[in-house]
């Protein structure tokens, strides 16, 4: 069964929380330490559970790796294995991001089709189609995806979606390809700049992060570099919510607000007051939240890691509420969970709708996601005071919050966790 949380309904979270590095970017960043020889130094890392996962896929393409805290050391050898088919590849989607590195590198990949979170499709046709403009053949064969090319070569590429995954492979094999390869509607996500930033400081050309239009002039050779991670928005975001969900006061530090700008807006129309500083930003909900309406929508967009935080918050605030999914079509299967709760809502296509109530009831519940897992636990605290809820399958939690209880618990919170063994 793994372990459990028990939530006990009736909390008000209050106090101060800093954000370490972004889940979405320290495994990307991890992962274009391949593409050059020699020590790359990572630095505020996350303490999650992904991290351990990629550094046995780098290990296990012929990396040393030392993880020490929030301090990831890579060594990547001169002759790196070309072949990621091995158990932790399987575990979570990010392992898919060794792809263009290594071919870029190693001028071959076999990477396992990656397993991760339940929240919908994501093939990988755009990562190949990516490659293949870039003079790569690739297919998918007993389980892998494998990518071949003699030398990758400048392409111009439009992708049919901002796709964050594309985007980095497709980035990650153009900085050792000849020539210049332009990526039109590339992703815009904060932590694709991050590993544009990282990689120009390893000696990559690479402009434009952060727009639509990116633009990669191949080298011949990267050196290693120390970079610290960018802030992790989703977990910042998640802090921002669960203080207007039980009507609490915190200040999240780590982070630009920015990154959160539509977030904090759409917090603000539901009734919070919201501060921002220059690394950070506070919430403060006094009274019942007002019901919001939201769609998510790749970056600047609202996004959908917070449509769960945000489901979260309709079920407990006043009026109606809609919310409609753009970007992964399964997202929504945890809707039955909130239900459980005692959420009035009930799914439509690509909508929810959410009437909001005063409070939520105990029930047993089960995490399908990351962010999943963290918007029931959020909602078991606007439960009845004394409630329990047990949220079961938490090592999805874990996978993307580092020290999740202890926060919740620093902050007013009473939550325990119950390991499998007991």
């Amino acid at each position: 069964m793994g372990d459990r949380f028990l939530v006990t309904g009736g909390a008000r979270l209050e106090g101060a929380v800093r954000v370490s590095g972004a889940k979405n970017s320290v495994l990307k960043l991890m992962a274009a330490a391949l593409l050059a020889e020699g020590t790359t130094t990572l630095t505020n890392c996350p303490l999650i559970d992904d991290v351990p996962l990629m550094v046995d896929v780098l290990v296990g393409l012929g990396c040393q790796v030392e993880n020490n805290g929030d301090i990831v050391r890579i060594t990547t050898p001169a002759e790196l294995s070309s072949h990621a088919d091995f158990d932790a590849v399987r575990q979570f989607r990010a392992s898919v991001c060794v792809l263009g590195p290594l071919t870029a590198r190693c001028h071959h990949a076999v990477v396992a089709l990656p397993g991760g979170d339940a929240i919908g499709s994501r093939p990988l046709d755009m990562h190949q189609a990516g490659l293949e403009s870039m003079g790569a053949t690739t297919r998918i064969e007993h389980g892998c995806v494998v990518a071949e090319a003699e030398q990758l070569h400048g392409a111009d590429i439009r992708l049919d979606f901002p796709s964050v995954g594309a985007t980095e492979n497709i980035i990650t094999a153009a900085v050792l390809a000849e020539g210049v390869t332009t990526l039109d509607n590339a992703a815009r996500e904060p932590e694709i700049v991050d590993l544009c930033n990282m990689l120009n400081e390893m000696g990559a050309k690479i402009e434009g992060a952060g727009t639509s239009v990116i633009r990669v002039t191949g080298v011949s050779k990267l050196n290693p570099t120390t970079h610290e991670v960018v802030g992790d928005r989703i977990v910042a975001g998640t802090w921002a919510f669960a203080a207007a969900m039980t009507g609490g006061d915190i200040t999240v530090a780590g982070i630009r607000p920015k990154f959160l700008h539509l977030a904090l807006q759409k917090l603000r129309a539901a009734g919070a007051e919201v501060e921002t500083y220059d690394n950070g930003f506070r919430v403060r909900m006094e009274g019942r939240p007002q019901a919001v309406d939201y769609q998510t929508l790749p970056f600047p967009g609202f996004p959908t890691d917070l449509q769960p935080l945000a489901i979260g918050l309709s079920a407990v605030s006043d009026g109606l509420s809609v919310l409609t999914e753009n970007v992964f079509e399964a997202r929504f299967r945890f809707v039955d969970e909130m239900v459980r709760l005692g959420a009035d809502a009930s799914i439509d296509g690509h909508h929810v709708y959410i009437r909001g109530k005063e409070k939520l009831s105990s029930a047993p519940v089960w995490s399908s996601d990351i962010r999943a897992g963290a918007g029931l636990v959020l909602a078991a605290l606007c439960a009845e005071p004394g409630d329990v809820t047990e949220v079961h399958k938490v090592y999805h939690i874990d996978r993307g919050y580092p020290g999740f209880v202890e926060t919740l618990n620093q902050l007013g919170a009473t939550v325990e966790r119950v390991k499998a063994d007991d």
